[in-house]
């Protein structure tokens, strides 16, 4: 089967790190872990990044004659052309980035559509959200198979599909076989404390705000810090960071394929996720045999056993998230036992093997229908 991959947000291709990225290319690899033929034809790409809302009436009439050129080209090109895809499938969809051209192009071709990770909530239903809003209830109204990534997801969603469109869980993933190959045992002294994020405004700022706060309340114990990632906001969190001097190193943005070896140099991940949707930085460190801190938020639960693979904390809590962080560093047996059950759990539940298996399960139950 040819499928037409949409990644409003971030191509795969993109140059900029994210957890969104690496979902769009893992998407693509378990495509072809199928037998599907994945196509991303320059008429169905999208400027990448997040508009702001008084954009969204402009985008929108864009989409509608971005998708009128799409549905006339499939129809113009011969069948078994490589570009004249079977289904639809968009990665992620929310308010502030919907999918204006999936519901259009698979409406006048009669097509399957799939959407992976899509969010609703009613609290954006007013304001200047409300364009971007109604355009995700567009697109779960349309849609014939949603896979939700983040539980929390699971009954907003549910509300919107319509009678006869079915709904699946598809657990985080990734491939964990090079950061299982980079996990060693915990031996650095002192520990290494390891964080991977951009430094940009809003939510990750905010974390690093709450890091830089749970750090200073450690300034007894050993440890040294690494911190990965870049971005506009760097100077901020310098400054931050500024009275631990150099117990902290930035190590800026790294090529995801650097990213097991720093994983494994380290002790302990620490992110205090502020609005995380699940993090795909905690399944990596897990699969590289750490134990993980991080904020209760999101679908962060549902990646990190609290007690079991990590600790989670109250959300913006940085005397809760040091306590934590304390619990581990004095207690190395703790860590030892904490980073070999992520290492199971993520091998058990997050691998692409399992992820695989989820979605091949969930395509199954689509029935292709003759295009128009």
């Amino acid at each position: 089967m040819r499928v037409l991959l949409h990644t409003p947000l971030k191509p795969p291709d993109s140059d900029v790190p994210s957890g969104d990225r690496e979902m769009a290319r893992g998407l693509q690899r378990l495509l072809r872990r199928l037998g599907h033929r994945v196509v991303m034809p320059a008429s169905s790409r999208v400027a990448p990044g997040v508009p702001d809302a008084d954009q969204h009436l402009a985008l929108e009439r864009r989409a509608r004659r971005q998708a009128d050129r799409l549905v006339a080209r499939w129809r113009a090109l011969p069948a078994g052309h490589p570009e004249r895809f079977d289904l639809w499938l968009t990665y992620h969809c929310w308010y502030r980035k919907p999918d204006w051209l999936g519901p259009l192009v698979t409406r006048a071709l009669g097509l399957p559509y799939v959407l992976v990770e899509a969010s609703h909530a009613h609290r954006r239903a007013m304001g200047p959200t409300r364009l971007g809003h109604r355009a995700v209830e567009r697109a779960l109204a349309a849609a014939d198979l949603v896979l939700t990534v983040n539980p929390r997801d699971m009954p907003g969603v549910k509300a919107r599909l319509h009678p006869g469109a079915r709904q699946a869980w598809l657990p985080p993933f990734i491939d964990i076989a090079p950061f299982a190959a980079a996990a060693r045992a915990d031996n650095n002294d002192p520990p290494v404390l390891l964080s991977v994020g951009m430094m940009r405004t809003r939510d990750k700022l905010a974390s690093y705000r709450v890091l830089a706060d749970a750090l200073q309340r450690l300034a007894d114990r050993r440890w040294q810090a690494v911190l990965v990632g870049d971005g506009r906001e760097r100077a901020a969190v310098e400054a931050m960071m500024a009275p631990l001097g150099p117990r902290v190193r930035f190590a800026g943005a790294q090529r995801h394929a650097a990213l097991p070896a720093l994983y494994g140099a380290a002790d302990l991940y620490l992110w205090p996720a502020i609005n995380e949707a699940y993090g795909m930085a905690f399944l990596e460190a897990q699969a590289a045999g750490l134990p993980v801190v991080a904020g209760r938020t999101g679908g962060v639960p549902a990646v990190v056993a609290d007690g079991v693979t990590g600790l989670l904390t109250p959300i913006g809590d940085a005397a809760a998230f040091a306590a934590a962080v304390a619990r581990l560093l004095d207690d190395r047996a703790l860590r030892a036992a904490m980073g070999a059950a992520a290492r199971r759990r993520v091998a058990a539940h997050h691998d692409e093997r399992a992820a695989a298996r989820a979605l091949a399960s969930a395509l199954a139950t689509l029935r292709l229908r003759r295009p128009r």
